[in-house]
């Protein structure tokens, strides 16, 4: 179990290097919901879900052919994609207003935040039997309607600003 989270960890990690690029790639209303449209912070908390949720599936579907108890896997990677976006902030936050955005450090804070977050949750896998895949998928398309409505129509916070085109949001 322990190789498989330091596995995960480095694949979610990793995904979120062509994730940020994607909606560049491939502009559409998909794209632009799981992937960055602009450098704000917010829209990179998309990275941190969407890396870890697609990593969450895959290990899901690996456990399914192996035919290995999952119960709660999917809904751990689920708490596990949840958490990594207040972990990153409350990490990334002080960073940022102490040093100002510095692109190896924001790097590193995403490595640390995308680990905790794999880990804690991992240990509340066996807790019990429930089956709760059809209410964990329900959650993430919750989260995903929420990433698709803030990403068209942000706060005008600095959260949602990006600064390098001085915009919130989606260009239109």
């Amino acid at each position: 179990m322990k190789k498989i989270k330091i596995t995960n960890i480095l694949l979610a990690f990793l995904l979120c290097f062509p994730l940020h690029f994607l909606y560049d790639k491939f502009p559409n209303l998909i794209t632009s919901i799981i992937s960055p449209v602009n450098e704000s912070i917010w829209e990179h908390m998309k990275l941190l879900f969407t890396s870890i949720i697609v990593i969450g599936i895959i290990e899901k579907i690996y456990y399914i052919i192996k035919k290995k108890e999952n119960n709660n896997l999917l809904f751990i990677n689920f708490i596990s994609a949840l958490i990594s976006i207040p972990i990153f902030l409350i990490i990334f936050f002080p960073i940022y207003y102490i040093i100002g955005e510095n692109f190896v450090i924001t790097i590193i804070i995403m490595l640390i935040s995308i680990a905790i977050s794999v880990i804690i949750p991992s240990y509340f896998l066996h807790i019990s039997n429930l089956r709760l895949d059809k209410i964990t998928i329900t959650f993430i398309l919750i989260i995903y309607i929420i990433f698709g409505y803030l990403t068209y129509n942000p706060p005008q916070i600095d959260l949602f600003y990006d600064t390098n085109s001085s915009t919130y949001g989606i260009s239109k």
